[in-house]
Protein backbone atom coordinates (compact mmCIF):
# COMPACT_ATOMS: atom_id res chain seq x y z
CA UNK A 1 0.00 0.00 0.00
CA UNK A 2 1.53 3.42 -0.80
CA UNK A 3 2.23 5.73 1.62
CA UNK A 4 1.21 8.97 1.78
CA UNK A 5 3.33 11.88 2.09
CA UNK A 6 2.54 13.89 5.24
CA UNK A 7 2.14 17.36 4.67
CA UNK A 8 2.92 20.29 6.91
CA UNK A 9 1.24 23.27 6.87
CA UNK A 10 2.47 26.32 5.58
CA UNK A 11 4.32 28.48 7.50
CA UNK A 12 2.60 31.43 8.62
CA UNK A 13 3.69 34.55 6.92
CA UNK A 14 6.06 36.79 8.80
CA UNK A 15 4.84 40.12 10.39
CA UNK A 16 5.76 43.39 9.72
CA UNK A 17 7.04 44.05 12.96
CA UNK A 18 8.96 40.69 12.80
CA UNK A 19 10.53 41.52 9.60
CA UNK A 20 11.68 44.96 10.76
CA UNK A 21 13.22 43.57 13.54
CA UNK A 22 15.11 41.05 11.55
CA UNK A 23 16.36 43.96 9.16
CA UNK A 24 17.19 46.00 12.61
CA UNK A 25 19.40 42.75 13.26
CA UNK A 26 21.12 42.19 10.05
CA UNK A 27 21.82 45.85 9.54
CA UNK A 28 23.27 46.04 13.41
CA UNK A 29 25.93 43.61 12.36
CA UNK A 30 27.58 46.32 10.18
CA UNK A 31 28.30 48.75 13.07
CA UNK A 32 29.14 46.10 15.41
CA UNK A 33 31.88 44.75 13.20
CA UNK A 34 33.44 47.94 13.04
CA UNK A 35 33.17 48.16 16.45
CA UNK A 36 36.31 45.81 16.31
CA UNK A 37 38.54 47.87 14.30
CA UNK A 38 40.52 49.56 16.43
CA UNK A 39 41.45 45.91 18.60
CA UNK A 40 42.83 44.73 14.95
CA UNK A 41 44.65 47.81 14.32
CA UNK A 42 46.44 47.53 17.25
CA UNK A 43 46.78 44.12 18.13
CA UNK A 44 47.48 42.80 14.37
CA UNK A 45 48.44 45.55 12.48
CA UNK A 46 52.07 47.38 11.41
CA UNK A 47 51.88 50.27 13.36
CA UNK A 48 52.06 53.30 11.42
CA UNK A 49 50.39 52.79 8.59
CA UNK A 50 46.74 53.33 8.78
CA UNK A 51 45.93 54.88 5.01
CA UNK A 52 47.30 51.53 3.86
CA UNK A 53 44.67 49.52 6.64
CA UNK A 54 42.48 51.65 4.79
CA UNK A 55 43.19 50.87 1.10
CA UNK A 56 43.10 47.55 2.15
CA UNK A 57 39.95 47.31 3.63
CA UNK A 58 38.29 48.78 0.83
CA UNK A 59 39.69 47.90 -2.61
CA UNK A 60 40.51 44.41 -2.00
CA UNK A 61 37.06 43.67 -1.11
CA UNK A 62 35.42 46.39 -4.09
CA UNK A 63 36.95 44.38 -6.48
CA UNK A 64 36.36 41.12 -5.04
CA UNK A 65 33.08 42.49 -5.27
CA UNK A 66 32.71 43.60 -8.75
CA UNK A 67 34.23 40.10 -9.73
CA UNK A 68 30.99 38.53 -7.72
CA UNK A 69 28.59 40.82 -8.90
CA UNK A 70 29.85 41.34 -12.85
CA UNK A 71 28.17 45.17 -12.54
CA UNK A 72 29.44 48.49 -13.80
CA UNK A 73 27.28 51.36 -12.72
CA UNK A 74 25.36 52.91 -15.86
CA UNK A 75 24.81 56.34 -16.56
CA UNK A 76 24.35 59.09 -14.25
CA UNK A 77 25.33 56.20 -11.22
CA UNK A 78 29.20 57.17 -12.22
CA UNK A 79 29.15 59.73 -10.78
CA UNK A 80 26.98 59.01 -7.69
CA UNK A 81 28.74 56.35 -6.91
CA UNK A 82 32.17 58.26 -6.94
CA UNK A 83 30.56 60.91 -4.65
CA UNK A 84 28.97 58.07 -2.36
CA UNK A 85 32.37 56.21 -2.08
CA UNK A 86 34.09 59.29 -1.26
CA UNK A 87 31.92 60.45 1.17
CA UNK A 88 31.68 56.87 2.96
CA UNK A 89 35.08 55.53 2.32
CA UNK A 90 37.34 57.65 0.57
CA UNK A 91 37.30 60.76 2.78
CA UNK A 92 35.59 58.87 6.05
CA UNK A 93 38.77 56.87 6.54
CA UNK A 94 41.92 59.16 6.38
CA UNK A 95 39.54 61.37 8.42
CA UNK A 96 38.99 59.18 11.27
CA UNK A 97 42.49 58.00 11.14
CA UNK A 98 43.61 61.15 12.11
CA UNK A 99 41.25 61.54 14.66
CA UNK A 100 42.64 58.25 15.85
CA UNK A 101 46.39 59.57 15.83
CA UNK A 102 45.70 62.78 17.41
CA UNK A 103 42.72 62.41 19.91
CA UNK A 104 42.77 59.57 22.67
CA UNK A 105 39.88 56.82 21.36
CA UNK A 106 37.23 57.87 24.15
CA UNK A 107 37.08 61.83 22.29
CA UNK A 108 36.79 59.99 18.89
CA UNK A 109 34.85 57.60 19.90
CA UNK A 110 31.94 59.70 21.15
CA UNK A 111 32.59 62.47 17.77
CA UNK A 112 31.59 59.40 16.10
CA UNK A 113 28.39 58.88 18.04
CA UNK A 114 27.17 62.15 16.79
CA UNK A 115 27.10 60.92 13.96
CA UNK A 116 22.92 60.31 14.06
CA UNK A 117 22.42 63.85 15.23
CA UNK A 118 24.09 65.47 11.88
CA UNK A 119 22.16 62.54 9.93
CA UNK A 120 19.03 64.01 11.48
CA UNK A 121 19.84 67.39 10.82
CA UNK A 122 20.97 66.69 7.19
CA UNK A 123 17.36 64.93 6.39
CA UNK A 124 15.38 68.18 6.83
CA UNK A 125 16.82 69.79 3.62
CA UNK A 126 17.59 66.74 1.66
CA UNK A 127 14.86 64.11 2.75
CA UNK A 128 12.38 66.29 3.22
CA UNK A 129 12.20 64.64 6.77
CA UNK A 130 12.01 66.60 10.15
CA UNK A 131 12.80 64.75 12.98
CA UNK A 132 10.63 64.70 16.22
CA UNK A 133 11.55 65.77 19.51
CA UNK A 134 11.55 62.12 20.30
CA UNK A 135 14.45 61.40 17.93
CA UNK A 136 16.41 64.53 18.94
CA UNK A 137 16.08 63.36 22.83
CA UNK A 138 17.25 60.09 22.22
CA UNK A 139 20.15 61.34 20.05
CA UNK A 140 21.75 63.65 22.56
CA UNK A 141 21.39 60.87 25.32
CA UNK A 142 23.22 58.36 23.21
CA UNK A 143 26.00 60.76 22.35
CA UNK A 144 25.81 61.10 26.65
CA UNK A 145 25.85 57.60 27.40
CA UNK A 146 29.55 56.90 24.86
CA UNK A 147 30.55 59.93 26.00
CA UNK A 148 30.48 58.34 29.41
CA UNK A 149 31.61 54.98 28.60
CA UNK A 150 34.73 56.05 26.61
CA UNK A 151 35.66 59.77 27.88
CA UNK A 152 38.14 59.31 30.49
CA UNK A 153 39.15 62.13 33.08
CA UNK A 154 42.72 62.30 31.48
CA UNK A 155 41.24 63.18 27.79
CA UNK A 156 42.43 66.04 26.02
CA UNK A 157 41.53 67.72 22.91
CA UNK A 158 43.46 68.72 19.93
CA UNK A 159 41.55 71.38 17.03
CA UNK A 160 42.96 68.84 14.25
CA UNK A 161 41.65 66.22 15.73
CA UNK A 162 38.37 67.23 16.79
CA UNK A 163 37.81 68.70 13.26
CA UNK A 164 38.74 65.74 11.44
CA UNK A 165 36.88 63.26 13.98
CA UNK A 166 33.79 65.55 13.17
CA UNK A 167 34.64 65.88 9.49
CA UNK A 168 34.48 62.05 9.28
CA UNK A 169 31.80 61.60 11.15
CA UNK A 170 29.89 64.34 8.78
CA UNK A 171 31.07 62.49 5.48
CA UNK A 172 29.63 59.41 6.58
CA UNK A 173 26.53 61.17 7.61
CA UNK A 174 25.96 62.24 4.14
CA UNK A 175 26.51 59.46 2.41
CA UNK A 176 24.10 57.56 4.66
CA UNK A 177 21.48 60.17 4.23
CA UNK A 178 22.41 60.41 -0.13
CA UNK A 179 22.38 56.91 -0.59
CA UNK A 180 18.58 57.12 1.40
CA UNK A 181 17.68 59.93 -1.19
CA UNK A 182 19.45 58.36 -4.19
CA UNK A 183 18.40 54.58 -3.80
CA UNK A 184 19.57 51.83 -6.15
CA UNK A 185 19.39 51.45 -9.31
CA UNK A 186 17.60 48.97 -11.04
CA UNK A 187 19.34 45.52 -11.18
CA UNK A 188 21.62 46.44 -8.36
CA UNK A 189 21.58 44.79 -4.92
CA UNK A 190 23.20 46.01 -2.03
CA UNK A 191 26.20 43.98 -2.68
CA UNK A 192 26.75 45.58 -5.92
CA UNK A 193 26.18 48.85 -4.44
CA UNK A 194 28.61 47.96 -1.66
CA UNK A 195 31.50 47.17 -4.45
CA UNK A 196 31.16 49.88 -6.47
CA UNK A 197 31.58 52.61 -3.49
CA UNK A 198 34.53 50.42 -1.79
CA UNK A 199 36.15 50.24 -5.33
CA UNK A 200 35.53 54.20 -5.90
CA UNK A 201 36.86 54.88 -2.18
CA UNK A 202 39.74 52.14 -2.43
CA UNK A 203 40.95 54.31 -5.66
CA UNK A 204 40.74 57.19 -3.85
CA UNK A 205 42.88 56.05 -0.94
CA UNK A 206 45.54 54.24 -3.51
CA UNK A 207 47.74 57.06 -4.56
CA UNK A 208 47.46 58.84 -1.20
CA UNK A 209 48.22 55.70 1.18
CA UNK A 210 51.31 55.35 -0.86
CA UNK A 211 52.37 58.93 -1.42
CA UNK A 212 51.94 59.49 2.59
CA UNK A 213 53.17 55.96 3.81
CA UNK A 214 54.23 53.39 1.34
CA UNK A 215 54.23 49.75 2.17
CA UNK A 216 54.87 48.30 5.26
CA UNK A 217 58.17 46.88 5.53
CA UNK A 218 56.72 43.32 6.94
CA UNK A 219 53.58 42.02 6.80
CA UNK A 220 52.88 38.73 8.67
CA UNK A 221 50.32 36.41 9.51
CA UNK A 222 48.39 38.44 12.36
CA UNK A 223 48.56 41.23 10.01
CA UNK A 224 47.57 39.31 7.05
CA UNK A 225 44.37 37.81 8.68
CA UNK A 226 43.57 41.21 10.41
CA UNK A 227 43.38 42.67 6.93
CA UNK A 228 41.37 40.09 5.65
CA UNK A 229 39.02 40.88 8.78
CA UNK A 230 38.88 44.40 8.15
CA UNK A 231 38.09 43.52 3.92
CA UNK A 232 35.55 41.30 4.67
CA UNK A 233 33.61 41.52 7.86
CA UNK A 234 34.63 45.05 8.34
CA UNK A 235 34.14 45.86 4.34
CA UNK A 236 32.21 43.81 2.21
CA UNK A 237 29.96 41.70 3.98
CA UNK A 238 29.49 44.80 6.35
CA UNK A 239 28.52 47.28 4.17
CA UNK A 240 26.69 45.17 2.24
CA UNK A 241 24.29 44.44 5.46
CA UNK A 242 24.38 48.83 5.96
CA UNK A 243 23.14 49.25 2.19
CA UNK A 244 20.46 47.11 2.66
CA UNK A 245 19.10 48.20 6.02
CA UNK A 246 19.58 51.98 4.68
CA UNK A 247 17.15 50.86 1.81
CA UNK A 248 14.62 49.43 3.71
CA UNK A 249 14.78 51.32 7.53
CA UNK A 250 13.84 54.83 8.11
CA UNK A 251 16.88 56.86 8.33
CA UNK A 252 16.23 57.67 11.66
CA UNK A 253 16.21 54.37 12.65
CA UNK A 254 19.24 52.91 10.92
CA UNK A 255 21.77 55.64 11.95
CA UNK A 256 21.37 55.49 15.51
CA UNK A 257 23.07 51.65 14.94
CA UNK A 258 26.19 53.32 14.57
CA UNK A 259 26.12 53.61 18.45
CA UNK A 260 26.97 50.12 18.25
CA UNK A 261 30.70 50.79 17.04
CA UNK A 262 31.95 52.41 20.06
CA UNK A 263 29.90 50.07 22.38
CA UNK A 264 31.26 47.06 21.03
CA UNK A 265 34.59 48.46 21.18
CA UNK A 266 34.02 48.28 24.91
CA UNK A 267 33.04 45.10 25.22
CA UNK A 268 35.90 44.06 23.45
CA UNK A 269 38.46 46.22 25.44
CA UNK A 270 36.76 44.50 28.48
CA UNK A 271 37.11 40.72 27.02
CA UNK A 272 40.90 41.79 26.71
CA UNK A 273 41.11 42.67 30.86
CA UNK A 274 39.81 46.14 31.22
CA UNK A 275 37.27 47.20 33.72
CA UNK A 276 34.25 49.09 33.87
CA UNK A 277 33.32 52.22 36.33
CA UNK A 278 29.99 52.21 37.77
CA UNK A 279 29.72 56.17 35.28
CA UNK A 280 30.69 53.46 32.25
CA UNK A 281 28.51 50.68 33.11
CA UNK A 282 25.43 53.50 33.55
CA UNK A 283 27.10 55.16 30.41
CA UNK A 284 26.60 52.00 27.94
CA UNK A 285 23.21 51.06 29.56
CA UNK A 286 22.10 54.69 28.12
CA UNK A 287 23.84 54.25 24.82
CA UNK A 288 22.35 51.34 24.09
CA UNK A 289 18.73 51.92 25.44
CA UNK A 290 18.73 55.42 22.96
CA UNK A 291 19.75 52.96 20.15
CA UNK A 292 16.81 50.56 20.75
CA UNK A 293 14.62 53.74 21.43
CA UNK A 294 14.98 54.98 18.01
CA UNK A 295 13.80 51.97 16.57
CA UNK A 296 10.43 52.82 18.34
CA UNK A 297 7.67 54.67 17.25
CA UNK A 298 7.43 58.00 18.86
CA UNK A 299 4.29 57.28 21.75
CA UNK A 300 1.37 59.36 20.58
CA UNK A 301 0.35 61.94 23.17
CA UNK A 302 -3.37 61.42 23.99
CA UNK A 303 -5.68 64.70 23.10
CA UNK A 304 -8.26 65.46 25.81
CA UNK A 305 -11.60 66.05 24.96
CA UNK A 306 -13.33 69.48 24.94
CA UNK A 307 -15.64 70.16 28.32
CA UNK A 308 -19.20 70.45 26.91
Amino acid sequence: MPLTPTRHPPAPPRTPSAHRAAVVALTALAPAAWGTTYAVTTELLPPGHPLFAGLMRALPAGLLGLALTRVLPRGDWWWKTAVLGALNIGTLFPLLFLAAERLPGGVAATLSATQPLLVAALAIPVLRDRPSVWRWTWGVLGVAGVGLVVLGPQARLDAVGVLAGLGGTAAMAAGVVLTKRWGRPAGAGPLTLAAWQLTAGGLLLLPTALAVEGLPHRIDAGAAGGYLWLGSMGGLIAYTLWFRGIAELPVGASAPLVLLSPLVATVVGTAMGEALSLPQTLGFVLALAAMLAAQLNPPKTATKEPIR
